[in-house]
């Protein structure tokens, strides 16, 4: 995969608008897995990618440094060969004059090559390290999002483990409803409220038996009381 495909998708996902994705998802928590497993695996290879293009990147700045340490030295070298070629000439000696002043030109030659090639890498350089700082860049950002993904990951599962809970608990409660007459709590109450009422009913039929011995008592008293009384009239 080349830097600018790398590039492309470390930019499109570290602009993603994670919580637009998630609100279109049919299944939140399986699309955040899988959004993990994308970003983890465009990281590496993200991070393969910087380091292949900053090792080229180093490499260009050292040949460029080379070409124009390269350039000063050859024009140094040529300076040295024309101060000598005056020298010579000044001395009257042409020939050696000429040869040395032959020198200076190939030491001028080899300068402006130096000079071309160390300007014709600047570009490609300043473009090199425009991209490797992106790729940095997106790379921190998608980590960013990474960190926040496995964030709302874990926040999803603990509120799906909340909701879950909560619902079992309301089922549980819903399943005995106190006031639904059907329930077995309702039945267990009517049993004891008619134990109550036959025990009420049982006292209640004591008392009435216990007042009837009672008044049979009280009759068979009045009835000795008369008999007593009309002997008393008898005898009188």
């Amino acid at each position: 995969m080349t830097k600018q495909t790398i590039l492309g998708r470390v930019t499109q996902l570290a602009k993603a608008n994670i919580n637009a994705l998630l609100d279109q998802a049919e299944d939140p928590q399986k699309m955040l897995d899988q959004l993990i497993r994308d970003y983890t695996s465009n990281i590496a290879e993200a991070e393969q990618a910087v380091a292949s293009t900053i090792g080229n990147l180093r490499l260009m700045e050292q040949d460029h440094r080379e070409d124009v340490d390269a350039a000063r030295e050859w024009g140094q070298k040529a300076l040295s060969a024309s101060k000598k070629a005056d020298e010579l000439r000044g001395a009257g000696s042409a020939a050696e004059a000429d040869k040395f002043d032959n020198l200076a030109k190939v030491a001028l030659g080899r300068q402006l090559q130096a000079e071309e090639e160390a300007t014709t890498a600047e570009p490609t350089i300043a473009s090199q390290t425009a991209v490797v700082d992106k790729l940095k860049s997106g790379l921190d950002q998608m980590k960013t999002k990474l960190t926040e993904l496995k964030s709302k990951r874990d926040e999803l599962v603990a509120r799906a483990k909340s909701a879950q809970a909560q619902n079992q608990m309301m089922d549980a409660v819903k399943s005995i409803d106190v006031l639904d007459p059907t329930s077995e709590l309702s039945r267990f109450e009517d049993k004891v409220r008619r134990e109550e009422a036959r025990a009420v009913g049982k006292q209640e039929l004591a008392a009435s038996s216990l007042d009837a011995q009672f008044e049979q008592l009280e009759s068979l008293g009045d009835s000795a009381e008369i008999e007593a009384r009309l002997a008393s009239l008898k005898t009188a």
